[in-house]
């Protein structure tokens, strides 16, 4: 297997060191310094610079040598920033068997905490949403003019080892926004990599596949959760109304919906590591737990009686 991804962020590499480690992978990074990062922590990682107008020449050499594609960066306001700098590259690749696009469940818009599936017509209610719904046109009809295969992943929201409510709570960083009815789904980074790699299966199949949890929950409960595993007081409760809240944040909260994984789980065979926040959150609080256990035996050094 010949691994190539464009954007090496933390749900690519998540799949890196879990599924692709000792194989080969290219991909790429915005600047120059995370470059060398990369390389060193994962000797089997070559990371390229994609970030117009800085574009490794290197790139369409590894494009022609891959067997996978993994395409993990946002597109711009118009198009998919892939596309329109490799598209011919990757038409050409003589052994590239399957690509999978890692979009959003954003694209669906406001469904009013209503249950829906990949079924659902696609309604963005912001333009970075607008964009990822374009985005996934393109590379559909791009697969099929192209003779490749071509799965998009729909994302919920993304937490995992390091980007989780219990971070955000040691950090001082949580909150909990009330706004009455508001509720969504979220993935494990683990569970991301089971989704990616079932999908660059030799026999699964193309479409549009849902990546959820199967319980999706407001989020002023995940917080009070994750605050009890921990135990400590959850933060106080914030009405909506009257929370400072960026332009982006304000825009997670215009939607609410239940994202259906079952297309997932039948078609791709998915089996989620953690089917709720709370599986999740609970390996992760023992993670962080055994963790701390050990830099403290290790601290203590050895004892001399």
């Amino acid at each position: 297997m010949s691994l190539f991804i464009f954007g090496l962020g933390y749900s690519a590499m998540h799949y890196v060191t879990t599924r692709a480690a000792g194989k080969c992978v290219a991909g790429t990074v915005r600047t120059r310094d995370k470059a060398p990062q990369i390389d060193a922590s994962h000797t089997n990682v070559e990371a390229l610079v994609f970030d117009t107008p800085a574009i490794d020449a290197t790139i369409e050499q590894r494009l022609a040598s891959a067997t996978r594609l993994l395409i993990s960066i946002p597109p711009s306001d118009s198009a998919d920033l892939v596309l329109a700098h490799f598209a011919e590259a990757i038409a050409s690749a003589p052994r590239l068997e399957r690509i999978v696009y890692l979009s959003t469940i954003g694209v669906y818009g406001d469904a009013h905490g209503a249950w829906i599936d990949e079924d659902e017509s696609t309604e963005p209610n912001s333009a970075r949403n607008r964009a990822r719904a374009l985005a996934e046109q393109q590379w559909l009809t791009f697969g099929e003019g192209a003779r490749k295969k071509v799965t998009i992943l729909r994302l919920a929201g993304i937490y995992g080892p390091g980007r989780n409510a219990l971070v955000n709570l040691r950090e001082g960083k949580a909150r909990r926004i009330i706004k009455p009815a508001h509720v969504f789904n979220r993935i494990h980074v683990e569970d991301i990599a089971r989704a990616i790699e079932a999908a660059f299966g030799r026999d699964a199949p193309s479409g549009v596949f849902n990546v959820t949890d199967d319980e999706p929950a407001p989020p002023q409960d995940v917080i009070a959760y994750a605050a009890g595993l921990l135990g400590i007081e959850p933060p106080p409760e914030i009405p909506f109304e009257s929370a400072d809240l960026t332009p982006m944040t304000r825009s997670f909260y215009s939607s609410s919906k239940r994202v259906s994984n079952e297309k997932m789980k039948e078609k791709l065979g998915v089996t989620l590591a953690y089917p709720t926040y709370r599986d999740g959150l609970r390996q992760l609080a023992e993670d962080f737990a055994n963790k701390a256990l050990r830099e403290m035996v290790v601290g203590a050094g050895p004892r001399i009686s």
